[in-house]
Parts: C-alpha cells; sequence; structure tokens
C-alpha cells in the first residue's frame, strides 16, 4: 500500500542519529518503502522535527551528545503532540544491556542493537506503517461517521414531517424515499 498511500496516509519516518554512516545505513533500508524519511542529527532537532509534521515512526540511537536517546524519548511521550509516536530504539552491541530495559521504560515500541539485520528493520517499520495506516483511517472514519447519521436523520425528519402534513406523499414517492434512506445507510460513512 505505500506506493498507492495517499498525502494524508503517508508520514515521514523520522530518523535519528549523530552519526552520518548511520543515517545513510537508514536511508539505504528504509528507502525502498517509498515514505518520507526524515533526518534529525540530535535530540534537540528530533522534538523540532516532531513539533513541525507528523510522524509514523522514531527511529531512535542511544547515545547521543546532548539530550541523548532515553531523555528524547521521554520528551517526546512528554508532549500530547507525539506521545502516541512509536520509538524503535537503536543502540551498538556493546552498549549496556541494562539499556533495553531503560528504552523500553521510557516508552519505546521496540529495541534493535547495531549492526541490525535490514531485513528485520524493514520489517518491524512496515509493521508500524501499516498500523500508522489504520490509525489514520478509523480517525477518518470517525470524523465522517457524524456527518453520514446527520444526513441520515435530516432526510428521515423531512419525510415524517412530509407523513403528518395534510398532503403525505403517495405509495410510490414513499417508496423512493425509504429506498434513498436504505441506500444512504448501506453507502455507509466515507462512501
Amino acid at each position: 500500500m505505500s506506493a498507492e498511500a495517499t498525502t494524508d496516509e503517508r508520514a515521514g519516518i523520522l530518523l535519528v542519529d549523530d552519526m552520518e554512516d548511520n543515517l545513510i545505513a537508514l536511508e539505504a533500508v528504509l528507502g525502498s518503502l517509498n515514505e518520507p524519511l526524515v533526518r534529525a542529527r540530535s535530540g534537540e532537532e528530533a522534538m523540532k522535527a516532531l513539533l513541525r509534521q507528523r510522524f509514523a515512526l522514531v527511529l531512535l540511537d542511544v547515545r547521543m551528545p546532548g539530550m541523548d536517546g532515553f531523555e528524547t524519548a521521554t520528551n517526546i511521550k512528554r508532549l500530547d503532540q507525539t506521545k502516541d509516536v512509536p520509538i524503535i530504539f537503536l543502540t551498538g552491541a556493546e552498549d549496556d544491556p541494562g539499556y533495553a530495559f531503560r528504552g523500553y521504560a521510557t516508552g519505546a515500541a521496540d529495541y534493535l542493537t547495531k549492526p541490525f539485520d535490514p531485513w528485520v528493520l524493514r520489517a518491524k517499520v512496515t509493521v508500524f506503517l501499516d498500523l500508522y495506516r489504520k490509525s489514520r483511517e478509523l480517525e477518518r472514519l470517525l470524523t465522517q461517521k457524524p456527518t453520514h447519521s446527520a444526513e441520515f436523520l435530516i432526510r428521515l425528519a423531512a419525510l415524517e414531517r412530509e407523513l403528518d402534513g395534510e398532503n403525505p406523499p403517495d405509495i410510490a414517492t414513499l417508496r423512493d424515499r425509504v429506498r434513498e434512506l436504505r441506500q444512504l445507510v448501506n453507502r455507509g460513512p466515507g462512501s
């Protein structure tokens, strides 16, 4: 679906790492997903990017100068605007084994060590992209439902007024109106 995704469904993947080589590697692995890849070289840059646009996922390096990955994740999860953005931590294999626990404790959805298997990373990212799209579709359906229901109720009230009026519609007109209402119900929201 990513190739046909509408602009609304497409959300960037935020790549956060202070090392250029790591960003290049991530772009090489994820470029074939045809989703916008946005770079951030620090936790501060990541926070600015997250406040400017919507992201489906953040791939976040643990060890960075200044605001490290844990602090960045804590800030992401603290803000209403960004708290639901999933985070996958990326860290070197030589890093402290307690980092994984700490990563999950800050709200990470997953944790991978470098060097990572490109197929595994791409598969995990694809799952989060699919979840993002489904979430967006659900949001759209929930916002359209009241409009759909309102249209149905307006038409039903109009029909009731006609039936209660001095000149009720004939049977053929009544059947047509009921058929229209049935089509509206069967059509569903967003159709």
